[in-house]
């Protein structure tokens, strides 16, 4: 009775493990090594398929690799994807046209900043520390943390009496595109 109960678990281990694997696109997954440890990134082309490119692209042109978390704040939210650090800064390329959905902003979730125009969205975004529906419908949703949200909650916060701004701020070590790392 107990071989066949060990049995059975391994076997639904081995389905579940083998589902995961094959829900795994290794094109739309996004690997960003920080100070603690490894986040992974689920990209979501079917959300936001010109942002999901764009991400990809400065990815792949090595854009984020160093670039700090230039405002980060506690209980809500990290932001990154400035070359000058100072959230004023972005890409080459021109501005993004907004591709909002009702997509909710829940733990992890990742998403494009912008000013004030919805047009706006270049190279940064921000990942939300926790839910933040104030947000929803008004931010590009593109992707979610599946992994390594206990390291992006150890990215170190900013002042609250500075809007987040962060003094010696943590920085992405690297960001690939998990179809081209080669392990």
């Amino acid at each position: 009775m107990l071989k066949r109960l060990v049995l059975s678990l391994l076997v639904a281990l081995g389905l579940s493990f083998s589902a995961h694997a094959a829900d795994f696109d290794k094109e739309n997954t996004i690997y960003m090594d920080l100070k603690d440890g490894r986040v992974v990134i689920k990209l979501r082309p079917d959300l936001a398929p010109k942002h999901v490119e764009r991400i990809k692209k400065l990815t792949r042109e090595g854009f984020y690799d160093g670039v700090v978390f230039h405002r980060v704040i506690r209980g809500f939210m990290a932001q990154t994807g400035d070359p000058t650090g100072t959230g004023m800064g972005g890409s080459q390329y021109p501005d993004l046209p907004a591709e909002f959905t009702n997509t909710p902003h829940e733990t992890g979730t990742l998403s494009m900043a912008r000013s004030r125009s919805p047009h706006s969205a270049n190279s940064q975004f921000f990942i939300v520390f926790k839910k933040a529906a104030h947000l929803d419908g008004q931010y590009t949703v593109f992707g979610q943390v599946v992994d390594g949200m206990e390291y992006v909650n150890k990215i170190k916060k900013g002042s609250s009496y500075e809007n987040g701004k962060v003094t010696n701020p943590d920085k992405i070590i690297r960001m690939q595109v998990a179809a081209d790392v080669k392990e």
